[in-house]
Order: structure tokens, then sequence, then C-alpha cells
């Protein structure tokens, strides 16, 4: 039987649809999971039946996370928040979390993963954090726009098996202070927290980058997803 893994639905504000790219949804297909999208909602008996039938979830980019959420003031550079996702995604990674059901966090993913843990985020990352390192890339991103080295001995590593990673990059916001019991997997070349896990329950990594932009039968994704589905039984 092949693990159902729910994806969390993205939001066009400008439309007031839900949408989706055909890449998080490839990257799960293909390599052996079916994919199920979730809806927008806030309904937490709703949300219920998603918890109990997917064997995993995968927490996508899109809207920036509300900074009241890690104790923060909101700053004029912040960009657009949506308290309907807030609220659903926190409930459904809390959910995961605590049954111990695998989750892969992508971009705004893993900065959901940080702060559901306790951490805190930049708001964003050329006013707060300026560096060399341009983390806006332009199209297409299905290219390297910088490296990240991969922590030795963790799960990222151990998963791709090499120590540094050729990366794309669009976001503005970031990992600042990383949340409790997260360990750092990789880290940018201007320093950036790019990687994330929690080593306590079996499967639980977030990415600051997109790999369902990349094709995804690449080498990198196939290992990481992979690896991902091999938990959600």
């Amino acid at each position: 039987m092949k693990p159902i893994i729910g994806i969390m639905p993205l939001y066009d504000r400008k439309k007031e649809s839900i949408w989706m790219l055909p890449g998080y949804v490839g990257l799960i297909e293909a390599n052996g999971g079916i994919p199920m999208i979730l809806p927008l909602t806030d309904n937490f008996d709703t949300l219920d039946y998603f918890l109990e039938t997917c064997q995993g979830f995968l927490f996508t980019g899109g809207q920036d996370i509300s900074p009241e959420l890690y104790g923060a003031e909101k700053l004029v550079v912040c960009g657009e928040t949506h308290q309907v996702r807030d609220t659903m995604e926190i409930y459904c990674m809390e959910k995961a979390l605590e049954e111990d059901t695998p989750i892969l966090g992508i971009c705004r993913g893993a900065q959901l993963l940080n702060v559901v843990s306790g951490g805190t985020l930049y708001q964003d990352l050329p006013t707060e954090r300026p560096t060399e390192t341009n983390h806006q890339m332009k199209p297409p991103y299905d290219k390297g726009q910088h490296e990240v080295q991969l922590v030795e001995g963790t799960m990222l590593a151990d998963i791709l098996d090499q120590s540094s990673l050729s990366v794309n990059s669009y976001h503005h916001q970031g990992i600042k202070d990383v949340g409790e019991k997260l360990t750092v997997t990789a880290i940018s070349e201007d320093g950036l927290v790019e990687g994330i896990y929690l080593d306590e329950n079996q499967f639980v990594l977030g990415v600051q980058w997109h790999p369902e932009f990349f094709a995804s039968d690449t080498r990198e994704n196939q290992r990481l997803i992979q690896m991902f589905l091999a938990h959600c039984y």
C-alpha cells in the first residue's frame, strides 16, 4: 500500500483561491506516494480527518508566518500573512509531532517547524541580515543559486551522503533563533540556517530551498523524498 501524503495548500489572495505547484505533487507521486491536497480551513474537525488518514505531511512554501506567533511585532518589511493558514498548519504540525507522523517542511514549512518549536524568524533578510548571498533568485528556479554545507552526522547529510549541496533560493525570511530540540543540518554560505530536523521523532525535517522546482528523479530529490516516504507506513 502506498502512503498517503497530505500536502498543505497554497493560497492566492488576489484570486481568493487555493492552488498547487505541480512539483510538490510530482515529488510525492513519482517516488511512490499518493499526494492529497488538503483544503484551506481552520475547522479542526475537518483537519482531524486528514490527520487520521494521511501517513505523512508535506508543509509547502507561501505566505510569511505571522510574527506574533513567535513573539515579535510585525515590521513593515514583513510580507503578506494568512491567519487561517497559520492556524491550520500549526494545528496539523503540532498534532503530527504529537503522533510522530513524518513531516517534510519546505521553505515556509521549515520556518513553521522552527516557530512551532519555539524559534524565531528574520522578517526580512535584506534589511535585518544583509549579506552578499542572494536569497531571492530570479526564475527559472531549477538551478543552483548558492551552496549549503551539510552538517556531518546529521539527518540530511546522512540521507544525501555528501557534505555540501547546490540549492536554489527564493525567500526573504529565514530562521533566526533555532527552536528548542531542533538540530541544524544545513548552513548557507553566509551562515544562515537552511536545514533543521527533530531527532526525537522518526522523520521531521525542514529545508529552506525548493526541491519541488527540480525534477523529481534528480539524485538528491529521490534520496530525500524516498527516505521521507519510507517512514510513512
